[in-house]
């Protein structure tokens, strides 16, 4: 996951989810790592249509864009962690837990039934495939 300070970096996530809207307005990436650019999932928008039309399901997982290159669920939350500044606990927590690819995709799955859980005792509708 190389990132330049030239580089777009988008996010894509449930912005109805309130941990999900929590980590991308808490998360803090070093200025080296590129333009950042949050996306809800679930408003109309040109990326969030080509993603679904190249097959990612964003109910399944968020989507991490550096460049051209698509880091999708646990992936995409790895390559997040490894550009956060150690600056406060909050990033220091996601990259403890997020460091290494392996475990990632280890912990990704607990996370996103823990969301499914939160949505549904919400009553939140999942996003429209």
């Amino acid at each position: 996951m190389k990132a330049d300070s030239n580089s777009e970096i988008l996010i894509v996530y449930d912005g109805e989810c309130p941990v999900c809207s929590h980590y991308v307005s808490g998360i803090r990436l070093r200025e080296a790592a590129g333009q950042l650019n949050l996306q809800n999932a679930r408003e109309v928008s040109e990326e969030v249509a080509e993603l679904k039309a190249s097959g990612y399901d964003l109910n399944r997982g968020m989507i991490v864009k550096i460049g051209d290159t698509v880091y999708y669920g646990a992936d995409g939350m790895h390559a997040l962690s490894m550009m956060t500044t150690p600056s406060h606990f909050f990033n220091r927590f996601v990259f403890l837990l997020f460091r290494s690819p392996s475990f990632s995709r280890l912990l990704y799955p607990v996370f996103r039934n823990l969301r499914f859980l939160l949505l549904k005792i919400l009553r939140i509708k999942p996003i429209d495939n």
